[in-house]
């Protein structure tokens, strides 16, 4: 069979890379979270993992009796003159320790290295900070699949 090389082609030249996200919740342990936060980036820099290996933290904030959330004093100290800036970077800066901390890892490993995928899934929720924080794996086609990856790019 004769090949156009020269010729665009119809079809895309990559294939798509399936994600795995690992959920684990440190309710309001703020030291585990920072040591599991440091040990990820330790792991992305000793393994080169800079993009197959990515994260975010998410605050929620403990709501009271009424079902409104209740403001993190961060927000409740608000600079005075400093503009709205400054507020944001003083909330991000001193997080309230009432919030559940909740941290979102995305594996993004492609097709010839799903042996590599498996170990990570299996190695993270094994290590000592992550152990108590009630791991939980989101492979594609699980029903809650949909609403974690929308989750990971709404977050910061």
């Amino acid at each position: 069979m004769l090949q156009f090389l020269d010729l665009a082609s119809s079809e895309s030249q990559t294939e798509f890379m399936a994600h795995i996200y690992l959920s684990f919740d440190f309710a309001k342990d703020e030291d585990k979270a920072q040591q599991a936060r440091h040990k990820l980036e330790g792991w992305k820099q000793a393994f080169r993992l800079d993009k197959k290996l990515l994260y975010k933290v998410e605050r929620v904030a403990a709501t009271p009796s009424d079902g409104e959330a209740k403001p993190s004093k961060a927000e409740k100290s608000k600079p005075k003159g400093k503009g709205k800036a400054a507020a944001a970077t003083a909330a991000v800066a001193a997080p309230s320790s009432n919030d559940d901390i909740k941290l979102l890892v995305r594996l993004a490993f492609s097709g010839h290295e799903k042996l590599s995928e498996q170990r990570w899934v299996q190695r993270i929720p094994s290590e000592e900070p992550f152990q108590g924080a009630s791991p939980a794996v989101v492979k594609p086609g699980d029903a809650s699949f949909e609403s974690t990856e929308k989750q990971f790019e709404e977050l910061a």
